[in-house]
């Protein structure tokens, strides 16, 4: 069977129970014969393979140490036992090496101090004397090298955790201060991190810093006090979080698509599991259950497997274009992390609780901690992300651009990323504004300029912005309603963009200020192609629209043409094959004001009824446009 979770209704505990069984299984013929590496492909990661086998064999851990936790059967633990026992012999054949600085080991020992601490009757107990000694002597090594300094502090944490809970030597010293370091990311009182001393706010906020801090909670009374001194602030955190968290998921529980690392997948919802072991009731249990079995039912339907029923790497079908340089063939089992709930008896509210829906919640949500304004349409089937763009310090993962500063993410038609640098159809330049000055290679919003670091970021500020005033977060700013950045996407190019939230539309308006002429193109949303796809291209508008949903761009501004562009196979992360609605033009140096309305809806129906009905420029933002044709702008006498 090619998918695991076929079949599977997903509603239960013990349907989660086979769920990991099932995911697990294809993984028993991949075992090395001396059980410490499982090989699951052939493509290539930043690090060694040696590495990428260690991945393959330690990140299943994260469901099968709770699977077991809750009294799970699983017939392979025989094969963990001699994994451990030959990967940390410095003297075999499959002994996974010493980490060095900021080594991938280090990453997968938070697997095995996780289920140290959970499950040392399974991972501890069974090991001979030696093989203890060798496990404990090779896990110590991560309080002697460098992490990156971000949520990587937290594997030394839980490493130590599970060493203290088998009774071997750990470091209380090195766990206190990488915990030290992990509350300086913490924004305030908001529930919010970032991932380090940066302005990045993605899925490793819930599915890394919260995840491993309600961990740490849930097993603080087990834990040496350096841990357990924290379980109260790790908890009111993680209750804070949720409240805007829960803006990011549909009715029928797809998560927003945005940031790195999503080819954890169904990691994306580990975080409302987590709230349970940690008996956090951040939202009613029922509406917790909820969040989170949906988000896993909604991901059992895509072709997210292999043929041998593998995890693939991908997003909503297996994609090594999209992939993060660091994604080896075992990389996608950090979805497992989801299955934490299952450490929970069946008698624990979380899983005697009815499923509930989401409540009601507002069409906007401002996020100011992430520079964006959520806006989700009437009936719940899509979440959009309108994104004031993001900064990054001296490092940034492939495709940077599309999974951080573009200016929309949605559920139902996620994003593009580049096939190549020649043309719109390898640029994929969906919910961008791309500028040429040849015609063929294409420049987009990298990063926003402008604003203040973290630390100097008042809560006030934040508050602000919640509130609608004019304010900076980080790199957007709001100004009114209107999500406000500024961006440099060459040299003597400079582009102000507003974004301003209509359901189902969402406006944008830009000033382009540059030296020399320019192309320029503007996407839409990409929608999945098909044999009935109806299309139009005009002077001021293109749209699409077909079984998967309809697309569109109207160009208020009165200076662009609508093209529909085929992009290269493989661009987008949800869908195959697309066609990307764009308004292109040309311009000569000098100052140039933009505006154009943008719809899409995954129902086709829905998405023509409002085509017909945009929206009109606010009149303080029309006035502001000293454009040529401002006569030409729609306009509102109301903010």
């Amino acid at each position: 069977m090619t998918n695991p979770l076929a079949g599977n209704p997903l509603c239960t505990r013990a349907d989660l129970q086979e769920a990991v069984r099932s995911l697990c299984a294809p993984l028993a013929p991949r075992f090395s014969p001396g059980g410490a590496r499982v090989r699951l492909g052939n493509s290539g990661a930043a690090f060694d393979d040696t590495a990428a086998e260690l991945e393959g064999f330690a990140r299943p851990l994260w469901g099968l140490a709770p699977l077991a936790a809750g009294g799970g059967h699983f017939d392979g633990w025989d094969s963990y036992v001699r994994g451990l026992t030959n990967g940390t012999d410095p003297g075999g054949p499959e002994f996974w090496g010493d980490p060095a600085d900021r080594d991938q080991r280090l990453v997968e020992m938070a697997a095995i101090g996780f289920a140290l601490a959970l499950v040392p009757e399974r991972v501890w107990e069974p090991l001979a004397p030696s093989a203890r000694d060798h496990l404990v002597r090779w896990l110590s090594l991560i309080n002697r090298r460098q992490t990156p300094d971000n949520n990587w502090l937290f594997f030394r944490v839980l490493v130590n955790l599970g060493l203290a809970r088998v009774g071997a030597d750990h470091d209380p010293a090195a766990t206190r201060e990488a915990l030290n370091r992990l509350d300086s990311f913490s924004l305030g009182d908001n529930g919010w991190y970032s991932d380090g001393p940066t302005r990045q706010r993605d899925y490793y906020v819930p599915f890394a810093m919260h995840f491993y801090g309600l961990i740490c909670a849930a097993l603080a009374d087990d834990a040496p006090s350096e841990v357990s001194e924290r379980a109260g602030r790790f908890r009111e955190r993680a209750a804070l979080f949720a409240q805007d968290f829960a803006h990011w998921f549909t009715a029928d529980g797809a998560a927003v698509p945005y940031g790195r690392s999503l080819t954890y997948r169904f990691a994306q919802g580990a975080f409302w599991g987590a709230l349970a072991f940690a008996d956090v009731e951040a939202l009613p249990w029922g509406v917790l259950k909820g969040l989170a079995l949906r988000h896993l039912r909604w991901w059992s339907r895509p072709p997210i497997f292999q043929p041998d029923a593998t995890l693939s790497i991908g997003y909503g079908y297996a994609n090594l274009i999209m992939a993060e340089g660091y994604n080896s063939p075992g990389s996608p089992y950090w979805a497992l992390k989801f299955f934490l709930p299952l450490a929970l008896p069946e008698t624990h509210p979380f899983w005697q609780a009815e499923e509930s829906r989401l409540p009601d919640l507002p069409r906007v949500h401002a996020v100011p901690e992430a520079g964006m304004l959520i806006v989700r349409d009437e009936a719940g089937r899509q979440v959009t992300a309108l994104s004031g763009g993001a900064q990054w310090a001296d490092w940034e993962p492939r495709h940077v651009a599309e999974k951080y500063a573009k200016f929309a993410y949605s559920t139902a038609f996620g994003f593009s990323v580049p096939a190549g640098s020649r043309g719109l159809a390898q640029a994929a330049a969906d919910n961008m504004l791309a500028l040429s000055e040849d015609g063929v290679h294409y420049h987009v919003r990298t990063r926003s300029e402008g604003g203040k670091e973290p630390e100097e970021t008042t809560a006030r500020e934040g508050e602000a912005a919640r509130e609608g005033e004019a304010a900076w977060e980080g790199e957007a700013a709001w100004e009114g309603e209107a999500l406000r950045s500024l961006w440099r996407p060459m040299p003597g190019v400079e582009v102000e963009t507003w974004l301003l939230p209509r359901p189902p539309w969402h406006l944008r308006v830009h000033r382009v200020r540059c030296e020399r002429p320019l192309t320029g193109a503007e996407g839409g949303f990409a929608v999945g192609r098909s044999d009935r796809l109806d299309t139009l291209e005009i002077e001021g508008a293109a749209w699409a629209c077909g079984p998967s949903g309809g697309s569109g761009l109207l160009d208020l501004s009165g200076t662009r043409d609508g093209r529909v562009i085929l992009t290269e196979p493989n661009t987008n992360l949800i869908t195959p094959r697309t066609a990307l609605p764009t308004l292109v033009s040309r311009h000569e140096a000098g100052e140039h004001w933009l505006a154009c309305a943008v719809l899409a809806d995954p129902d086709s129906t829905a998405w023509r009824s409002a085509w017909s009905q945009p929206p009109t420029l606010p009149a303080w933002l029309a006035e502001r446009m000293a454009h040529p044709v401002g006569d030409q702008l729609r306009t509102t006498s109301t903010q």
